[in-house]
Order: C-alpha cells, then sequence, then structure tokens
C-alpha cells in the first residue's frame, strides 16, 4: 500500500488502513523522529485520560503490594526446578 507526498509535506492515509487503526476526523498523530523509519502514534486527548480518571477505582485499594497484585493478575510464577547441568555454569 502506497501514498504519495505533496509538495506540503501531506500524505493521505489510506482508508483502510484509517479503519483498521481506528482513526477519525481530528485525531492528533505524533511523529516519532528517533525512530529510524516514519513511526506515528495516534495520541489519546487530555479529556479522554480526564474522564478515565474520574472513572477509574483502584481495584486492590491499598491491601495488596505491588508483587501480590501481579499475582493477582497473572497467577503466581512457578520457577522451573534447577537440573544438575545448570549448576555446572
Amino acid at each position: 500500500m502506497q501514498a504519495t507526498l505533496t509538495s506540503k509535506g501531506q500524505i493521505t492515509i489510506p482508508i483502510h488502513v484509517r479503519n483498521r487503526l481506528h482513526l477519525k476526523p481530528g485525531d492528533v498523530l505524533e511523529f516519532d523522529e528517533t525512530a529510524p523509519f516514519l513511526k506515528a502514534t495516534k495520541t489519546i486527548p487530555s479529556k479522554a485520560w480526564e474522564e478515565f480518571g474520574r472513572g477509574w477505582k483502584d481495584p486492590w485499594p491499598g491491601t495488596m503490594t505491588m508483587n501480590e497484585v501481579m499475582d493477582d493478575l497473572r497467577s503466581p510464577v512457578e520457577f522451573p526446578q534447577k537440573t544438575s547441568h545448570e549448576d555446572c555454569r
């Protein structure tokens, strides 16, 4: 899929890409100037963050440590037993 850069530095993002990424008119894209390729990320409007913050409730309100929360989210991590050849390293 290709797009042509205009003399004003503009491109049209193909409709297939816009639909797949849920891009709408007025969305703001942020370009990563340090990437070795063209990389743009859709930004989240500050109003959306504010709404999220107002409606968010801590599901573990100060009752668990970070490790306990991680265990709750992913289930406890079980490490494999060492084998005898690993002790030789």
